[in-house]
């Protein structure tokens, strides 16, 4: 935008998006367009304040509308990358992202996203490389930190998992999302004690999201002392390679099978059991979850 008065219009609607003033930034990006009506940098900024607001097909509707008349507008293919990620779209995102990145190689989060995606995916490795490149580009992000945190317990690397969990706390404590990661990180270690507290953390700071609720509820449960018991072979599974722990099942159905089934049906059990003893802990008798 090339006069003053656009540009003045455009950082106010920026700055209501830092305020998550959505509604009224959206509202000045569209006085924006009634002026600029095909300016691609004000479709993008539409886009992004749809994606902020959690409605994916506008979107990436306007997102569409930017790229159709500068295919190269960073901000349009961050918003694009950003609705194929959240809708669980994984293939149309790796496309999307490998076109990202193309254009716009120095945007870590797109290394955060291909890392998140690859975990998913049960490649930590590939993950591990990806979160190494968003982390040259922003060293200090608690957020990278603890991705990389939960990666590399994953990867049952638990000493460089514990390391880079202090460094994340030390640049940033006040984030539902690093907490989240690194209870999984804690979990993955078996410290579910610790993994209870960063996720009663993750609620406290976001108390209406539905998946922190229910990471919490399952860090109570795995810290009820009947389910304790079921997770103590974990301890040593987790520090055992995969071949040795394939080597270990197919031993156990030969020789103990029966204790093997036994345990295995005690195991359901207590998991249903202490997944009741927390729900009326938490919410009382007869009453649901939020």
């Amino acid at each position: 935008m090339e006069n003053v008065h656009d540009y003045a219009a455009y950082a106010k609607a920026q700055q209501l998006i830092e305020w998550r003033r959505y509604k009224e930034a959206l509202q000045e990006a569209e006085q924006l367009m009634s002026q600029e009506p095909e300016d691609p940098d004000v479709f993008a900024l539409i886009s992004r304040i749809h994606l902020l607001m959690n409605e994916y097909d506008k979107a990436l509707h306007w997102s569409n509308q930017a790229l159709s008349r500068e295919p190269h507008q960073e901000l349009a293919w961050f918003v694009r990358v950003c609705v194929y990620y959240d809708t669980n779209k994984h293939r149309a995102c790796k496309e999307a992202l490998q076109e990202a990145l193309r254009i716009d190689p120095y945007e870590p989060h797109y290394y955060y996203l291909q890392a998140n995606l690859f975990n998913k995916m049960n490649m930590p490795k590939k993950a591990k490389t990806a979160l190494s490149h968003a982390l040259e580009l922003r060293p200090e992000s608690s957020l990278y930190l603890a991705v990389l945190s939960f990666t590399e317990a994953v990867l049952k690397n638990f000493e460089d998992s514990a390391r880079l969990e202090k460094l994340a706390l030390k640049y940033n404590t006040e984030s539902s999302q690093v907490f989240m990661y690194l209870g999984w990180a804690a979990g993955e270690r078996g410290e579910y004690k610790l993994k209870e507290t960063y996720m009663r953390n993750a609620v406290r700071l976001d108390p209406d999201d539905k998946q922190y609720q229910d990471e919490f509820l399952e860090a109570l449960q795995h810290n009820e002392v009947l389910f304790k018991i079921f997770l103590w072979p974990l301890k040593f599974l987790r520090k055992m390679k995969p071949w040795q722990v394939l080597l270990t099942w197919v031993v156990a159905m030969i020789l103990f099978r029966p204790l093997l089934i036994l345990f295995i049906v005690l195991y359901v059990l207590s998991h249903w059991v202490t997944k009741a003893i927390v729900h009326v802990k938490v919410f009382g008798w007869g009453r649901r979850g939020v």
